[in-house]
């Protein structure tokens, strides 16, 4: 399976960027506006509306619309695990329901000194079936813009 991963050191403590990224706020604060994301709804692992933290069981509906071509994309991501001590915190969201038949997210902050180690690991399958699977590799074409901008304004609001 594709994977792609991008790595950025932050100079801000762990607990100020995990603070950030454990937030709804966080995510739509990190997608680029060429994705015009719109978060529709976010429920906690009980079902409450609106969570202040995303802790495993965590849904978030979102639909997006890519350079505003095309029609929206729709898609579900549960938060399925998340932990954090002794210098390092991590979380993973996978796509529910969405365009794409595997994506599995791994955030992963490790402290180094007074700053933070910020690294997204995507492991995903694009769609289409076997095209898709062949096409797999190119899938960083899409990914590298997003996740520059997300990492350049992870540095911008925390440092």
């Amino acid at each position: 399976m594709p994977t792609y991963t991008r790595r950025t050191r932050v100079d801000a403590p762990l607990s100020e960027v995990w603070a950030f990224h454990s937030r709804v706020d966080g995510l739509e604060a990190l997608t680029p506006g060429f994705m015009n994301l719109e978060v529709e709804e976010i429920r906690g692992p009980d079902g409450e509306p609106d969570p202040d933290v995303l802790l495993p069981g965590s849904e978030i509906d979102m639909a997006m619309r890519p350079f505003g071509v095309g029609p929206r994309q729709r898609w579900t991501s549960v938060i399925t695990d998340r932990e954090e001590g002794d210098g390092v915190a991590w979380f993973r969201d996978e796509m529910r329901d969405g365009p794409f038949p595997r994506w599995r997210h791994t955030h992963r902050f490790r402290a180094h000194g007074d700053e933070t180690v910020v690294e997204d690991r995507l492991v995903y399958q694009l769609p289409l079936g076997g095209l898709g699977k062949v096409l797999g590799p190119l899938g960083v074409v899409g990914f590298e813009p997003m996740f520059r901008y997300r990492h350049r304004q992870t540095k911008q609001l925390l440092e």
